[in-house]
């Protein structure tokens, strides 16, 4: 009898038993999933409504962008950002029930009501005539923000090709329409009908109150180097990020200080760049997102950066009034960590990022889209967890430079979705428990190109830099273009699971930006969703289970008292909201931060069943000398317009 089998089968026993472990491992270890009827039960608790968003007629619809001939071969790469919304008060209502969109495929600038709001105007398109301007731009995202302090919204609106414009709100203007708005320079010009200014091509704002001095700052971060993107005549220095992991040659961060402002029939407002705000060796990361809070108590925002090509960075904020300066803070790495999950030194494809209080422990974490399509690039999500027990233990370690955050994506089960974009914590049924709303998807094609990319992302450095080295990306390449976008909620166990099919959210068109408010003052937020190359819409929240709230409307006051407007938005107030049942909850008011969705100027906690019980709130804000001020109030449940100046003083709407 041969023994040959024998020998086979002994020298295959290695391999058999470190199989046998791997499978075995892997059942063991990886996390349980939420059953098909735990599913339909966390899915009873929400109910939306997809509407469609009224668009002004005869815009045009192109699929993708006339590029830079050195960028003609990856022309639908270089197209597939762009898509953003933001919902806000632009017509001074005294409710978030207006939509500022970015539409690809018209490249246009939109003001429209949200749907189910009731505004009764109609949708039309941003001019920024008679302002210089060239046909190597696109716009890429709007910014709602009061940047002139009269009481009204005004809109920023930030490109590929040129600096940002702002378009003012007239004073005494009625009805929303195009003569409502100023279009003015952010950043002055030279006159005449060519722009010639700066290339900035920008994809992330971040607006706050950074130095500290009662007036609204802005952060413009770019993204491709100071090149002309879109030109199919421009100059042939085009490149791409210079690293996979730690890319470092993009265009660059701006922070600009608020100076002055004046309101009336010719609004202004003027801004100055501080040079050096941003640490110039950590300011030219390959920026998609970009986000502000503060940590430790003195009311100047921490910031951000979510970078695309790796190494967020997250800045201590050490400004003082007319100087803003910002001081790196990394994360703590130990034995068991991988260095891709330490902020700071991550190699990861940061997208976006989002403040708020996650954990439900009153202090505010963070979640961070990255790219994690299964058999593709799979990174993680971040989701940082607030490792700071006080403010004043966060500021110990933002002062000695560490970043009191530590991931937990996959223990939560949010560390894999897909391409992933921005994100908005919200809760939309009012239990007390966030949900997760996050865009996802890239290029929507028929072709995969997914083994091009993988070969790419493997290559050597040396090369990336050279757009000729990169491998083909163009109309009908498909990578991760089939993702709808994701709604996680919590199952009440630590962990999260992605409810969008049960929802009915299926929609698989490549999506960019998210932005969240109460359209229509019911307690249920809504949420809008801008899409790559296609429609938006928007989701009306229609949840029958929806527990208590506190609703809130922060203003400082006008100069003068500005007749028909309420206030100016008070930027960067915290609120700290205690429920009856022990539970403490922490929002701000967020100027405006993501990638390219901003949600509205509203501060909204979930109470779950409050009944009848007054609800204990903890403000904390900025006048408008930069002075600071806590004070604590008895609130009934519900909607509240609040002015803070001083003190707090509950104010009637309009």
């Amino acid at each position: 009898m041969s023994t040959q089998p024998v020998g086979v089968f002994r020298r295959l026993i290695p391999a058999i038993v470190v199989l046998v472990v791997l499978i075995g491992s892997y059942g063991f270890s990886r996390l349980p999933t939420a059953s098909a009827e735990q599913r339909k039960s966390l899915a009873s608790k929400f109910g939306f409504a997809e509407l469609p968003i009224a668009l002004p007629p005869g815009l045009a619809e192109r699929t993708v962008r006339t590029v830079n001939p050195q960028y003609e071969h990856i022309r639908s790469w270089v197209s597939s950002v762009g898509a953003a919304v933001a919902v806000n008060d632009l017509d001074s209502t005294g409710r978030a029930d207006d939509l500022c969109l970015v539409d690809t495929r018209s490249d246009s600038v939109i003001v429209t009501p949200a749907p189910a709001s009731g505004a009764h105007y109609q949708p039309f398109v941003l001019d920024p005539a008679p302002l210089p301007v060239h046909e190597a731009m696109a716009p890429m995202g709007c910014l709602p923000g009061d940047f002139n302090e009269d009481g009204r919204m005004d809109l920023l609106v930030y490109y590929w090709g040129r600096t940002p414009v702002v378009f003012f709100h007239r004073g005494g203007a009625s009805a929303l329409s195009p003569a409502t708005y100023q279009p003015t320079e952010l950043v002055p010009q030279a006159p005449g009908a060519l722009y010639r200014g700066q290339l900035w091509n920008t994809n992330a704002v971040a607006a706050a109150d950074f130095d500290g001095d009662g007036h609204l700052d802005l952060g413009v971060f770019n993204y491709f180097p100071d090149t002309e993107i879109l030109s199919i005549t421009g100059q042939a220095n085009m490149q791409m990020n210079n690293s996979m992991s730690h890319a470092r040659n993009a265009g660059g961060s701006h922070v600009l200080r608020w100076v002055a402002a004046s309101a009336g029939a010719s609004p202004s407002a003027t801004f100055e760049e501080q040079p050096a705000a941003v640490p110039p060796a950590f300011s030219t990361g390959w920026t998609l997102g970009a986000s502000s809070v503060d940590l430790d108590g003195d009311l100047l925002p921490e910031l951000y950066l979510a970078n695309d090509f790796g190494n967020d960075r997250f800045f201590h904020n050490v400004s003082a009034p007319g100087r803003i300066r910002f001081e790196l803070a990394e994360g703590h790495r130990d034995a068991v960590t991988p260095k891709s999950l330490v902020l700071g030194h991550d190699s990861f494809k940061g997208m976006s990022i989002e403040f708020g209080d996650l954990a439900g422990a009153g202090r505010f974490d963070a979640f961070v889209s990255n790219i994690t399509t299964s058999w593709g690039l799979e990174e993680s999500n971040f989701v940082w967890h607030n490792t700071a027990a006080t403010p004043a233990d966060a500021n110990k370690m933002l002062t000695a430079h560490e970043a009191p955050f530590r991931n937990q994506a996959a223990s939560a089960n949010l560390a894999w979705s897909g391409w992933g974009w921005d994100s908005k914590m919200a809760d939309f049924d009012n239990d007390g428990d966030m949900e997760i709303v996050q865009a996802l998807g890239f290029i929507e094609g028929r072709i995969n190109r997914w083994s091009w990319l993988q070969e790419l992302a493997m290559s050597n450095d040396l090369m990336l830099r050279n757009p000729k080295m990169w491998p083909n990306a163009q109309p009908g390449d498909d990578i991760a273009g089939s993702q709808p976008f994701a709604f996680w909620s919590a199952e009440g166990n630590g962990r999260y699971a992605d409810l969008s099919g049960d929802l009915g959210m299926t929609d698989s068109t490549p999506s960019r930006g998210i932005a969240v408010a109460d359209i229509d003052g019911d307690g249920g937020q809504d949420f809008a969703v801008a899409r790559q190359w296609a429609a938006p819409s928007f989701y009306h929240n229609t949840g029958t289970s929806q527990g208590d709230f506190i609703g809130l409307r922060l203003y400082r006051p006008v100069a003068g008292g500005a007749a028909g407007v309420i206030g100016t938005p008070a930027y960067g107030a915290q609120v700290c909201v205690k429920t009856a049942d022990g539970r403490t909850r922490v929002a701000q008011l967020d100027g405006g931060g993501g990638h390219s969705g901003k949600r509205s100027h509203d501060v909204f906690v979930g109470l779950g069943d409050n009944g009848d019980r007054p609800v204990s709130v903890e403000i904390a804000w900025r006048d408008l000398r930069g002075a600071v001020h806590r004070q604590s109030i008895d609130l009934a449940t519900g909607w509240h317009n609040v002015m803070l100046t001083s003190e707090i003083k509950e104010v009637a709407a309009l």
